[in-house]
């Protein structure tokens, strides 16, 4: 700090550091504290005062379809013979825009008055499921609550169907005023969206099926670390679990393919070629990288499309005979993944790689030692800090890729946690459980990280050293 202050001034370090404070609280801290506030609230939709509501909308709205049932006039007059389906019969619009039962859906076979069908009508019972862990026994509006047992029949006269549904709404209207206050007093946060990670879900397969896929290697490690196992017969998957483990390998293993890739390239360019040579050989690196990376993403299912470059030349070649589905294969995922953030790896070690004195190679092979003992002994030690910022950066990368695994894919692959996470957001409406999944993986992510910087013995001043 003293030599910062000396060498800038009072005035411009201040500024730093404060620019520095501020970018830290905007773009880390504030957005996973938001992320966590949600990931502890329940959502509203599941709060029994939610329950209470819904039940209380559905029995006015049914007291709405059956008054304008009641009124509405004969077919033939009002819509001209004009008639638009509903679930179980011919339903006209009304005035107020409501679906109205049509006039020769009016009676049953033995002329007995009976309305159709209507959604909101069969919904208007006090014998509702309230939402509850899976793991425990269902729970009753009614039966938890006290509240009498009602529903709205539809073989009783119209009258008496608007009158139970009025009752339903009052005691509905009852216990939400009630529920509303009680959950106001109480404590709002809870752990139930980061249970979901955890729960099992039941798989339906046949014995035969079971029996194929206990032998295969994957399922066998899910079963040898708890997240797959039997019960009464049945098998049960933590299937939150099982994405987050998959996705956590496969960014580990892309990881380890750009590492492998790129750690010759980074040591071509920056110790075993001129430097005039090592220009054109950057430019062939980046150039490609100049146009937006989901342009290029696309441009490799046009690759490996079964009508594509690459199917097209092995059935050119006589090779194959049927196209490769590589959409189908993992592995295809991992190459454009390394291919997607190879910057991110060779950048880094060559910055570092490049701060070495080649005349310290010069002399280990004078003094006898081979290739694999010079990377060993000098240029992997030297190079350890480009390293490790470049498999912490594309890890991460790799980790959170969504828009990859989705477009090469096509759905036809497991998905990655990013696209659980993502589905839980926008496909689901379960932000909460989403933003659950997400500070669980953010936390994950960072352990693994400090885990690698541990087995790597690299501090954060090492990286200074990646310019």
């Amino acid at each position: 700090m003293s030599d910062l202050i000396r060498g800038y001034g009072r005035g411009l370090v201040a500024v730093f550091f404060s620019a520095v404070a501020i970018w830290g609280l905007m773009l880390i801290i504030l957005p996973q504290l938001t992320m966590l506030e949600r990931a502890v609230t329940a959502p509203k939709r599941q709060l029994d005062s939610s329950i209470a509501a819904q039940l209380r909308r559905d029995a006015q709205t049914c007291i709405s379809v059956l008054k304008t049932y009641a009124g509405a006039p004969d077919t033939k007059t009002s819509t001209g013979g004009m008639a638009i389906p509903s679930a179980s019969g011919m339903v006209v619009p009304s005035s107020s825009g409501m679906s109205v039962p049509s006039a020769s859906m009016m009676t049953t076979g033995g002329g007995v008055p009976k309305r159709p069908y209507i959604l909101q009508c069969d919904r208007a019972t006090t014998h509702i499921q309230m939402v509850r862990d899976r793991e425990t026994d269902p729970v009753w509006l009614d039966e938890e609550f006290g509240l009498p047992l009602l529903s709205v029949s539809d073989t009783v006269p119209i009258p008496d169907q608007m009158a139970t549904a009025q009752e339903i709404a009052d005691a509905a209207q009852s216990l939400f005023l009630a529920l509303q206050e009680a959950e106001a007093n109480a404590f709002p946060y809870t752990g139930a969206n980061f249970n979901a990670l955890f729960a099992a879900r039941q798989i339906p397969v046949s014995p035969e099926q079971k029996m194929l896929e206990d032998a295969t290697l994957s399922k066998k490690f899910y079963r040898a670390i708890g997240l797959r196992f039997d019960r009464d017969g049945q098998v049960y998957e933590r299937i939150g679990l099982i994405t987050l483990t998959r996705t956590l390998s496969f960014a580990v293993m892309a990881t380890a393919l750009a590492l492998v890739l790129c750690y010759p390239i980074a040591y071509k360019v920056a110790l075993a070629t001129p430097p005039d040579r090592a220009l054109w050989l950057f430019l062939g690196l980046v150039i490609p990288y100049a146009i937006v990376e989901l342009m290029r993403v696309y441009a490799w299912t046009t690759i490996i499309d079964n009508q594509g470059l690459l199917n097209g030349l092995m059935q050119g070649l006589g090779l194959i005979s049927e196209p490769v589905q590589f959409k189908r294969m993992p592995g295809t995922v991992f190459v454009v993944i390394v291919y997607t953030y190879v910057l991110f790896m060779v950048f880094p070690i060559y910055n570092v790689m490049n701060t070495l004195d080649r005349n310290q190679i010069e002399a280990a092979r004078d003094l006898g030692a081979g290739p694999i003992r010079v990377h060993r002994r000098i240029i992997i030690p030297h190079a350890k800090p480009g390293i490790a910022v470049g498999c912490i950066a594309t890890f991460m990368l790799a980790a959170g890729a969504f828009s990859v695994p989705r477009i090469i894919s096509r759905g036809l692959q497991a998905e990655w946690f990013s696209q659980t996470i993502y589905n839980k957001f926008f496909e689901s409406a379960n932000s909460n459980v989403g933003a659950a999944y997400s500070f669980t993986y953010t936390l994950v992510c960072f352990v693994l990280v400090g885990l690698f910087m541990w087995a790597m013995r690299t501090r954060l001043k090492d990286f200074a050293r990646v310019q």
